[in-house]
């Protein structure tokens, strides 16, 4: 099971695992979800968990009365990812999990104890103070200087209310409105590290019960969304024994295992791999992991139903990844080959729904400036 679809990293999940010929049942509360479109995907609809949590959960103990064998399930985003866990003992029968059990998770899932893990075992991290105050808020802006970034340690709610991961602030003023905004969500103010998005490195993996990684892929941002926050647009492979390393050691320290992306930036001022985010869970371009020869769900799933394959890190330095077209967005062409996150020859369906969509947002924007002008 494939839980929350809508967007390219669901589907990579679909066809990961269809493509190994199992029946990948695929979840969302949208009817039109990207990923239900994927000829590998037989769509099922529940509840957002956000709205109806114990809805969701009746839904998912539901679907899994539909098979009579265990139903890896792999969900793509926190706030799934959180009611499953919260509700594994309800679903612990049918269900098998690539992440620990919420006792565990719900720690790692602060973006704070995250940051303070890593502090400890000797992980940098960028300059970061967890102010509880309006007036702590103005003073550790003062003393970490400006610009810098209003990030919560609870990001499910702020990204829902806010549709952003993160406030930049240049002033005291919008440092003092950020705060604000984010006092709902435990808010860190923190340096600003001055790279771009092609400075942002990720190790990806799969960590077994033991702590044993079956599966390594590590590479670099070359684009995203927005200049200093947002979703990756291009990604390139590239092996950086540093980033894998410190990633590892961090992941061991929090006791997680299953499959995760720990997100850095190389801060140019010092050379270091600074700790951004874990997020404990399928990435949005998984899928050029997969083209590494690092296939995370499907080695998820082998371990999962116990039959766990040998450990295996990425190829094919240099391989690239992109979102070619994204509504509202212009395109993103990499020099071929390269992996596009919706385009494939053998799932073609869901590229014809992109390049509508597409379409249909410039027809829009159109007509619009038209009635504008």
């Amino acid at each position: 099971m494939v839980v929350e679809v809508a967007w390219v990293n669901g589907l990579a999940a679909i066809r990961s695992l269809g493509r190994q010929g199992l029946r990948v049942l695929a979840v969302d509360h949208r009817a039109g979800a990207l990923g239900l479109r994927s000829r590998y995907a037989e769509a099922r609809i529940a509840p957002d968990p956000l709205d109806d949590e114990d809805g969701f959960i009746e839904a998912l103990r539901a679907i899994g009365e539909e098979t009579d064998d265990v139903l890896p399930v792999f969900p793509t985003h926190d706030e799934h990812l959180n009611a499953i866990a919260r509700h594994a003992d309800v679903l612990g029968e049918r269900y098998r999990f690539p992440f620990p059990g919420w006792d565990v998770l719900e720690k790692i899932q602060s973006k704070r104890h995250q940051l303070e893990t890593a502090d400890a075992i000797g992980f940098p991290i960028p300059r970061t103070l967890y102010p509880e105050s309006a007036e702590e808020a103005r003073a550790a802006g003062a003393e970490i200087g400006f610009p810098l970034v209003v990030k919560p340690s609870a990001n499910v709610g702020f990204r829902r209310s806010h549709k952003r991961q993160l406030f930049r602030c240049e002033t005291p003023a919008e440092l003092e409105r950020a705060y604000e905004l984010a006092a709902p969500y435990e808010p860190m103010v923190q340096e600003l590290i001055p790279s771009g998005p092609e400075e942002m490195y990720t190790l990806g993996s799969y960590l077994d019960r033991g702590g044993e990684a079956l599966g390594l892929f590590s590479g670099h941002k070359l684009s995203q969304t927005r200049g200093y926050m947002g979703s990756a647009r291009a990604g390139e492979a590239l092996w950086v024994e540093e980033v894998v390393e410190q990633g590892l050691a961090l992941l061991r320290a929090l006791d997680f295992h299953g499959i995760s992306q720990v997100e850095v930036m190389r801060d140019p001022r010092d050379g270091r791999y600074k700790l951004l985010e874990v997020n404990p869970r399928l990435w949005q371009w998984h899928s050029l992991a997969a083209a590494c020869g690092v296939d995370l769900p499907w080695i998820a799933y082998r371990d999962l139903i116990g039959n766990p394959p040998p450990p295996v890190r990425m190829h094919s330095d240099g391989k690239r990844w992109a979102i070619t077209l994204m509504a509202g967005s212009g395109h993103v062409l990499e020099r071929p080959p390269y992996v596009d996150a919706v385009f494939a020859r053998d799932d073609p369906k869901p590229v014809l729904v992109q390049i509508g969509r597409h379409a249909l947002r410039g027809v829009r924007t159109l007509t619009g400036a038209a009635q504008r002008g």
